[in-house]
């Protein structure tokens, strides 16, 4: 996966083609438990900057859980055990030396469900920025908005609640919380599964248009939106005899869509299974 190629098949949504760039995280064996029940087993993969990379497969078989662990947000749930590495520019996020704090400002997530704070629009994300010590505070707001293309629509309305706004709207305000902190990794847990056709669309343009400034893992069970906006993807499955989550296929999107010789794969994403 660390081949200089470029591919010249592209995306339904914008033009660049999927450029094969330098490996920033790399996981190496990974496995999640909660307690005694093991949610998912060995995954290895590397994640190429600037590049957006899908977590596909059915439920159940610890996608949400996977990219929880790497920016270490599955510490926070009792009884859980990571075992295995994740390398983020070489460095184990699972060192104890590490500052959870930096991690999470440089590693952003975004959850299924747009999560606002109980605050104005505008407060939305200059308390983070606040919390942080960035200074300019207004134009870090304003850029994060024009970023997310919500400035037009809430710049005359920057001191009201942001649960007035939409839902698209809310998901993409969490976006631009996450990215005015200037994190170098996106993380979205289905980011459109809450939306309607027309607010995903928005979004799949935003993260599109987002790759050349960030690097983008997300979890979707939308196999035509993975089409869409991946770049690469990895296919998750559940092992029914052992009961947990286990990495199928990765590479390419075009290769899983059209070139997988993995009849379990071939039948998911041709929807004859899952």
């Amino acid at each position: 996966m660390n081949d200089k190629k470029v591919y010249p098949w592209k995306t339904e949504l914008g033009s660049n083609p999927c450029c094969i760039s330098d490996t920033i995280i790399s996981i190496n064996n990974l496995s999640l438990y909660y307690g005694k029940k093991c949610a998912f087993k060995d995954i290895s993969i590397e994640v190429n900057k600037n590049c957006i990379t899908g977590i596909i497969g059915p439920s159940g078989c610890g996608k949400s859980s996977f990219i929880q662990c790497i920016n270490r947000l599955a510490d926070h749930v009792d009884g859980v055990e990571v075992t295995g590495d994740i390398f983020f520019h070489g460095q184990n996020v699972y060192d104890s030396r590490v500052n959870l704090i930096n991690l999470r400002k440089k590693i952003g997530l975004i959850f299924q469900v747009p999560t606002p704070l109980p605050l104005s629009i505008y407060e939305n994300i200059a308390l983070p920025l606040k919390e942080h010590g960035f200074d300019d505070i207004s134009k870090r707001v304003e850029r994060a908005l024009v970023d997310v293309g919500l400035w037009v629509e809430v710049k005359d309305k920057l001191k009201d609640s942001a649960f007035k706004l939409s839902g698209g709207q809310k998901q993409r305000l969490c976006i631009a919380r996450s990215i005015a902190l200037e994190p170098e990794v996106l993380l979205l847990d289905e980011p459109c599964s809450s939306l309607d056709p027309i607010s995903s669309e928005v979004i799949e343009k935003l993260l599109l248009n987002l790759k050349s400034r960030f690097t983008i893992l997300i979890v979707t069970h939308n196999l035509a939106q993975a089409r869409r906006v991946c770049d690469h993807l990895c296919a998750f499955w559940y092992d029914l005899n052992n009961q947990h989550g286990f990495l199928l296929e990765c590479g390419t999107s075009h290769d899983l869509f059209e070139n997988s010789s993995n009849e379990v794969l071939k039948d998911y994403v041709g929807g004859a299974r899952g």
